[in-house]
């Protein structure tokens, strides 16, 4: 009898299925599906580009939306997409294995392989229409291959329950056999045509730097030296061209020497595309053959650009080169401290103190006040001068910062209000709904005098959906907006300011005080200066940007006048006009700037952007100069600090020694990013539907409903970000040139990971959990796991060569049997991971495993007692084996069976210069010790006690901290001269409630800032008094006092 497909097909339709469908005939929508799928390929028509869909979707979906979907697709793309599709069924019938199938499993998995190969030409070969006859009769071919596919899986799995396997057997050897024939048709028009047509898949991008080509010049280096038959025949091509390539990078290395010329920028391009393709061609599922013939054609090009090269040398060395059109000539960056975005208000002044008044006005009721006015103005830099003034820091129990945004979510609004003014843990109320979380504000506020800052509302709905959660408790609490619309601030408040743009004068001052600080302005640039000023048409925003623009290049009259001419070209008046005159700071930027802050459109608007995820982006990615003997994490911060000085970056947060935490960039500026990006092919946001071969190679998903059937596919896809849909339709193989992915909106741990291990060259990944299969990405450098509870870190994880960082949002611990092998004694793997957080070191097979990791610089853990069978005592686990830790942060679990003993310090690794104690219990001499750290610059004591309840600190101790932080520290007497902190800069002192400050310590002359939060009233005076006293010696030392 006939193998019935029946079977399959309900396996295959539940296999596709959210849930269970009621009963009804499934099959027709299969049909539907499959006779479409025909009858589009066979009437291919021209379309300008497209849609990525899953048959998953399609057979969910009508004819007529399906025909819709398509309507838009190009030749090339369109066949692509239903190629795509039949992989994906093709591969679902070969994981389902029905007993029929096995006969025939060998010719599908070679049917799967050409069909690859086959989209692999179609992505090599140009999607806009073509006009060589050549190149139409091969594009129909494979079309109609295509077709056949199509037919052959509508008429074996979609139609009948009863087959004959000798009929699929034939049906299948004569396919084969035409895509046979077409991969002749493809040979003859790689010999005869390929060579004078551009690739396809190339990304064309126009922003490009010299560190970006070294990045893939080692991309196409590791994948050079992988192990694949295919490669092996053609190995000695691929090194002669990664050779020639990398002579061109140095020949023009050499010649740029500090200056930009857009002939020497285009053969950048030139030299990076060219690695592109390779990295294409040598990764996809082509055949020798056709490497063979692709790969001496990129040499013959490369050799036409090294005589071209050649000849623009012979112009370079006789100084006929033109300038680029905006000429670099920078001073040297400074090493210096950002401001924070809030710290200058130039031309706010007037409005500063009236809102003030109003914020502190005597009025009992609770009062809603608006700040209006169009992007740039300052509005929110307005309203953080506002928020940190120490007056009202002092007056309200209650202070909370949220962003609200164009669109908003209720639920996270209710979350940020509650974390920024209660200091939560953000995963101990993230599963909470709505309604709780309202109500939790709600008890939170009663009572209490409160100011919260809602920033940039666009729509009076987002503060209907709360109001309710705001009691009026007769307190004097205040709401204070920011808005760019002006019904948003008339409907929800009874007080509006509205911001007006600056004077002529105020730019000036504006621009004078940012280009030269408190010096002067030479008088051979005050002329143009204001002119520059009176240019930026009144937007401090504008002021700004060109203000950095000026502030880092040389003080001539004859690059401030180039300036003052780009900004009068823009006449208009609207705020495109603006956009424009932002866009010179963007110009102005050096060559390896330019990414990394194009790269900020990828981050949702208003976003506080990590700055140490930041900083391994750009890295994986490339962006990052690699020099000798420094960290190139390192390097990138100088990168960050340079964007910051000319103002296209905004501190958004500090880190306990001075350094950003946090960034972010204004809307405009943002605005700006994406329109360069999506312009040059940098970088797109996705926000509905993603296109099956978009030309960008980074995608950030920016909305969590993006329909499941929108699928990236591409072997240009280097970054993806976001929000992503289902990844269980992705083909991984075809995104194999990925560097940055991030799969954290999914649970990895029912994903089926085997599909990832075509990514070869993958650095960057974000999982919400993890596996053992996670060791298959062998360049994988950096590894976010947004886990929310404690998960085991698979053996196998410390074996990898380049993991340098590994962060557990959650906490992670060793996995059982790692640990059973550590009470063995046995050897394990060194790794090389450079830092960890979050892991628990509980016993002593925890601290054996860690023993293998010496290159640690940073790490974050929780650790207990547990009993030591070598020195037959309890003890806590010791570090001093990490001679290379400079960051330690350790949470201590007290031990409810034994008197815990105190934690050994006095092997403490002498390169630290951060240290977090929490939940401790420390004796004066264990305290002594810490003091006497070399480099210490950042110490941080949380929840813990000093036994004899008072701190005496000593000469010659703390002789680098920078930050002392004390927070729940129970002592009641704390002793100390100012020169035992000699460099103390920063002291926060947060639920202290027994002592007082030290009055001597206001003497530190670098102290610069003291605050208090929910301390004694003791400890307040003490930190006034020392402001008083400082006053009266012309120390202005800053004290910020809160009760919350």
């Amino acid at each position: 009898m006939a193998p019935s497909t029946y079977n399959l097909r309900k396996l295959l339709e539940y296999r596709f299925k959210n849930e269970r469908l009621e009963m009804f005939d499934g099959q027709r929508q299969l049909r539907c599906f499959a006779g479409v799928a025909v009858v589009i390929v066979k009437n291919t028509e021209t379309f300008p580009p497209c849609l990525g869909l899953s048959w998953k979707s399609l057979k969910y979906s009508s004819k007529s939306e399906i025909l819709r979907a398509l309507s838009v697709l190009t030749p090339n793309d369109l066949v692509a997409v239903f190629i795509d599709l039949f992989l994906e069924i093709l591969e679902d019938i070969l994981r389902l294995q029905p007993n029929f199938i096995l006969r025939l499993k060998h010719s599908i998995q070679t049917l799967k392989m050409e069909l690859k190969f086959l989209i692999t030409f179609l992505g090599d070969t140009p999607s806009q229409p073509i006009e060589l006859e050549t190149t139409k009769n091969v594009l129909a071919d494979i079309e109609a291959v295509a077709n056949d596919v199509g037919s052959f899986l509508y008429s074996f799995f979609f139609v009948t329950d009863r087959i004959s396997v000798t009929a699929m057997t034939q049906t299948l050897s004569d396919l084969l056999g035409n895509v046979e024939h077409v991969k002749d048709k493809i040979k003859e028009h790689c010999i005869t045509v390929a060579k004078i047509l551009p690739s396809g898949m190339t990304p064309k991008t126009a922003v490009v730097s010299l560190f970006l080509v070294d990045s893939i010049l080692d991309d196409l280096k590791d994948l050079m030296n992988q192990k694949d038959d295919r490669i092996a025949s053609v190995k000695d091509q691929i090194q002669t061209i990664h050779q020639e390539l990398m002579f061109l990078r140095s020949f023009l290395a050499d010649m740029k020497a500090g200056r930009q010329h857009p002939e020497l920028e285009d053969f950048f391009i030139q030299i990076r595309d060219i690695a592109y393709e390779v990295e294409y061609v040598v990764s996809s599922f082509a055949p020798v053959w056709y490497l063979t013939i692709r790969l001496p054609q990129v040499l013959e090009r490369i050799n036409l650009i090294r005589i071209r090269l050649q000849e623009m040398k012979k112009k370079h060395d006789a100084g006929m080169l033109k300038d680029a059109e905006y000429l670099i000539q920078q001073i040297s960056v400074q090493d210096q401290r950002a401001h924070i975005g809030y710290e200058i208000v130039v031309g706010l002044e007037d409005d500063a103190t009236n809102i003030k008044d109003q914020l502190l006005g005597e009025t009992k009721q609770l009062q809603i006040i608006s700040i209006y006015g169009m992007p740039g103005l300052g509005k929110t830099t307005l309203a953080k001068k506002l928020y940190h003034d120490p007056w009202i820091v002092q007056k309200f129990d209650k202070r909370a910062w949220c962003v609200v945004s164009q669109t908003y979510r209720t639920r996270n609004i209710l979350i940020n209000i509650l974390t920024s003014m209660n200091k939560l843990n953000e995963d101990a109320i993230m599963d909470m709904d709505e309604d709780n979380l309202g109500q939790k504000l709600y008890q939170s506020l009663s009572g209490k005098r409160y100011i919260i800052v809602m920033d940039d509302i666009w729509n009076v709905n987002a503060w209907y959906d709360i109001r309710n959660y705001f009691p009026d408790n007769n307190q004097g609490s205040r709401l204070l907006f920011t808005t760019r619309h002006k019904d948003v601030g008339t409907e929800a408040s009874a007080i509006v300011n509205p911001l007006k743009l600056l004077t002529e004068e105020e730019c000036w001052g504006l621009l004078q005080m940012k280009v030269f600080h408190k010096g002067p302005c030479p008088k051979e640039l005050m002329d143009v200066g204001k002119e520059i000023a009176r240019n930026c048409d009144g937007l401090p925003l504008a002021v700004v940007v060109i203000a950095a623009v000026l502030a880092n290049m040389e003080k001539k009259r004859k690059l401030w006048k180039d300036v003052a001419e780009r900004l009068s070209s823009h006449i208009s008046k609207e705020l495109n006009m603006y956009m424009n005159k932002l866009q010179l700071s963007y110009n102005y930027l050096p060559m390896h700037l330019k990414p990394c802050f194009l790269y900020f459109g990828a981050f949702e608007e208003d976003r506080e952007i990590a700055v140490r995820k930041l900083i391994l982006l750009w890295v994986s990615e490339g962006f990052i100069e690699k020099v000798e003997h420094r960290n190139s994490e390192d390097v990138a911060q100088e990168y960050l600090t340079d964007l910051i000085n000319r103002g296209l970056v905004m501190v958004a947060k500090r880190r306990s020694d001075g350094g950003v935490k946090a960034c972010n960039v204004h809307d405009l500026l943002r605005d700006m990013c994406l329109r360069i990006a999506e312009k040059d092919n940098f970088l797109k946001v996705i926000q509905n539907q993603l296109s099956i071969y978009e030309q960008h190679p980074r995608l950030s998903f920016h909305s969590p409903s993006i329909p499941s059937s929108s699928r990236p596919f591409g072997l240009h896809v280097r970054f993806v970000l976001g929000n992503l849909p289902d990844p269980s339709t992705f083909f991984f193989s075809n995104l194999k040139l990925l560097k940055v992915l991030d799969l954290s909106t999914i649970d990895f741990t029912l994903y089926n990971p085997t599909r990832m291990e075509a990514l070869l060259l993958l650095r960057f990944l974000t999982v919400s959990s993890i596996t053992s299969s996670i060791e298959i990405l062998e360049n994988l450098e950096f590894l976010f796991v947004d886990n929310r509870e404690v998960v085991e870190i698979p053996e196998n994880l410390f074996k990898m060569v380049k993991l340098r960082h590994v962060h557990f949002r959650g906490g992670a611990q060793f996995s059982k049997s790692w640990r059973m092998r550590a009470t063995k004694d046995e050897i394990f793997h060194g790794s090389n991971l450079q830092k960890v957080s979050s892991i628990s070191i509980y016993d002593e097979s925890d601290e054996k495993i860690l023993r293998y990791s010496p290159s640690l610089r940073r790490l974050k853990c929780r650790v207990a007692v547990f009993w030591d069978s070598s020195e037959n005592n309890y003890r806590y686990p010791a570090f001093n084996y990490l001679n290379q830790l400079e960051s330690l942060s350790v949470s201590f679990r007290r031990s409810y069976v034994i008197e815990d003993p105190s934690p050994d310090l006095t092997n403490l690794p002498l390169n630290l210069r951060r240290l977090t104690l929490r939940n401790f219990n420390l004796s004066w001499k264990q305290m002594k010790i810490i003091g006497e750290l070399p480099k210490l610059e950042v110490l941080k004591l949380r929840n813990g006690t000093i036994e004899e309840k008072q701190w005496d600190t000593r000469e010659g101790e703390f002789k680098k901290l920078i930050y002392l932080e004390l927070d729940g520290v129970q002592i009641e007497d704390w002793n100390a001269l100012s020169d035992h902190f000699p460099k103390v800069e920063r002291l926060v002192l947060r639920s202290c409630l027994h002592f007082g400050i030290p009055s001597d310590l206001g003497n530190c002359r670098c102290l610069l800032k003291i605050e208090v939060q929910g301390c004694a009233k003791s400890v307040e005076e003490s930190a006034l008094t020392i402001k008083e006293e400082q006053e009266d010696y012309s120390h202005d030392i800053e004290v910020v006092i809160s009760h919350s």
